[in-house]
């Protein structure tokens, strides 16, 4: 285990490897990118090189932007020669394609195979510099180094009133943390959409252990996820001051800042469940399994063993 000591961390020489690692999606896909490339960098003593370009300048759809400044993250920024230009499309899909015929212990190119656990990118050794692309969406591609991502990702605070306001809040209560993520229009259950069921069960789970419970609804639409919830209105709070993917992480701040968590089947509640540092903290997350379509959920490795599963 290398979670116990700071002092594992290999020395980088100068002339060290490389991982340039590329950074896509929203803020907790984006967490899941660092975290494997981190955990991989340490062990083969490399240089970890953040792609923070490639991933979002094409990117006309969600328009997403990279938002791991927010954290403490001290790794540099690539340079054109590693974002690979000129013409960067064109030589990262054909480098990419060659890797896919050489084996996997000597790929230079390693882009993710599915979306389920994949060990063997724990194994990998680097024989030359290294581009990582994929999402490493579970805890296994890092856990080992727990301490050392958790010094890295904590999040720089935002410093307005509104946000320190309700820090104090959720420091003054049972808090517990409530996310809803609309992938399709409010109503739509079962599709990308997590059920109402889910977040009354959950509830219930909840008070079970936390009688005296408050919960902070966080989501990316507020107006949806307050027609979905029937508790007394004293036992709620909406967290409302946030609004747009820049602001994201300060969501997800005050989201750490819970004792407890209800999350939806979105990898940014599932990181603000991870980053709390509440160690008797209780988790209950989507139990569900889907692995095609624009969602995907509940694949091997996804969750944490200790997290409820509904």
């Amino acid at each position: 285990m290398l979670d116990h000591s700071f002092k594992l961390e290999r020395k980088i020489l100068s002339n060290s490897k490389k991982i340039i690692v590329r950074i896509w999606g929203g803020i907790g896909n984006q967490l899941f990118c660092y975290a494997a490339a981190r955990r991989l960098a340490i062990m083969n003593g490399a240089e970890l090189v953040i792609d923070n370009v490639s991933g979002f300048e094409h990117d006309y759809l969600y328009k997403r932007t990279y938002q791991l400044d927010h954290f403490d993250i001290s790794s540099r920024k690539a340079n054109r020669k590693e974002l690979l230009y000129p013409l960067p499309r064109v030589r990262r899909s054909f480098i990419k394609r060659f890797n896919k015929f050489l084996p996997y212990p000597l790929r230079s190119y390693i882009s993710q195979d599915g979306i389920e656990f994949d060990p063997r990118l724990l194994k990998f050794s680097l024989k030359k510099d290294l581009y990582l692309e994929g999402y490493w969406q579970s805890e296994k591609y890092f856990k080992d180094i727990e301490s050392i991502l958790r010094s890295d990702l904590r999040i720089t605070p935002p410093i307005d009133q509104e946000n320190l306001s309700m820090a104090y809040k959720i420091s003054d209560c049972r808090s517990v943390a409530v996310h809803y993520r609309f992938f399709d229009s409010p109503g739509q259950d079962g599709v990308n959409n997590i059920s109402s069921d889910y977040y009354e069960k959950a509830f219930k789970r909840i008070k079970l252990f936390v009688p005296d419970a408050h919960f902070f609804i966080f989501s990316d639409r507020l107006d949806a996820a307050k027609s979905e919830i029937s508790l007394p209105s004293d036992q709620l709070t909406f967290v409302e001051i946030n609004q747009g993917d820049e602001n994201a992480y300060a969501d997800l701040w005050l989201m750490t800042k819970c004792e407890n968590f209800i999350i939806a089947n979105s990898t940014f509640s599932w990181w603000g469940a991870w980053l709390s540092i509440n160690s008797h903290k209780i988790v209950i997350a989507p139990g569900f399994v889907k692995k095609t379509g624009s969602m995907c959920w509940g694949f091997s490795g996804l969750l944490p063993d200790d997290w409820i599963k509904l």
